[in-house]
């Protein structure tokens, strides 16, 4: 790709700063000049171009990349222009939104996260970004506090449930408390193994609640709420070699609506009362969870 020369100096005589060459390149992203999927010049190349040292290309293309602009700038062939994040408004399933918010989550010195949900299954698979970051050295978390609330065991769950209505042995309740106790096993050892190979002061605790929650609901570090609706849908699946038509749910398809302080006094104020009732559900009428 030909290049523009872009590195006439302010005085003549000073180099530019990496933030000033992320700047000139994320201006060629916008406009057009370069389009998602072309790839960069090479860093000898910019480096030239811009008539500095190749550390200083590096450091311009790691700050593109920390905003989302550019994809493999670590690898050894030059980086390319990342294809176009939805914006925050725009509503994801689940497991495809929830990573990268908790990557950022994550990005912070003391990590808090808050979750409510009909299992952790979403949540085990979401913390698999940032676990991974972790053990990278790309984050440093100094501590990680998980507060999870989950159905009880001994209440009658709303879904998922039999078509047909419920007996004393249950098989669709046995299949969910089974996965709502694997899952959360996994989520617990995957957070606290990095109390041993990172030192980081990692605290996960489970609370019972005495109801069905009607949506799945994370608040990230006080700042963020993100929540979801559980969709019911009637459906078909193998229990213990029978057929079961169950009322239930996907809930990583679930739409996934972001609030956050920093948008406006309206998403302020829903983070704010998401946090309240979280805590007010943890400190009054739900119990100790034991995960068997």
């Amino acid at each position: 790709m030909v290049v523009t020369q872009e590195n006439v100096a302010v005085n003549g005589n000073r180099r530019l700063s990496p933030q000033e060459i992320a700047d000139a390149l994320r201006d060629r992203i916008r406009s057009g000049d370069l389009k998602a999927g072309d790839r960069l010049p090479t860093q000898a190349e910019l480096a030239a171009e811009f008539g500095v040292e190749r550390g200083t290309v590096r450091q311009a293309l790691r700050t593109l990349q920390a905003d989302g602009l550019l994809s493999n700038v670590s690898k050894g062939s030059p980086p390319r222009v990342a294809e176009p994040a939805p914006t925050r408004d725009e509503p994801q399933p689940t497991m495809v939104g929830l990573a990268p918010r908790l990557t950022e989550a994550f990005s912070a010195p003391h990590v808090r996260v808050d979750a409510v949900g009909l299992t952790a299954e979403t949540l085990m698979l979401a913390l698999g970004e940032p676990v991974r970051m972790i053990h990278e050295g790309r984050i440093h978390p100094q501590s990680i506090d998980v507060r999870i609330l989950l159905p009880s065991r001994d209440i009658t769950l709303a879904f998922p449930v039999p078509v047909e209505g419920h007996g004393e042995d249950d098989p669709v309740h046995k299949r969910w408390l089974d996965q709502r106790n694997a899952q959360g096993h996994v989520l617990r050892h995957n957070l606290q193994a990095l109390r041993s190979s990172h030192g980081i002061d990692v605290r996960v605790t489970f609370r019972a609640l005495p109801f069905t929650p009607p949506v799945k609901l994370y608040v990230l570090n006080e700042s963020e709420a993100l929540i979801a609706y559980y969709m019911i849908t009637r459906r078909e699946e193998t229990v213990d070699s029978g057929v079961l038509e169950m009322y239930d749910t996907f809930g990583s398809r679930s739409l996934l609506f972001s609030f956050e302080k920093r948008a406006g006094q309206r998403d302020a104020a829903f983070v704010e009362e998401s946090q309240k009732w979280f805590d007010a559900l943890w400190e009054t009428i739900t119990t100790d969870l034991t995960l068997s």
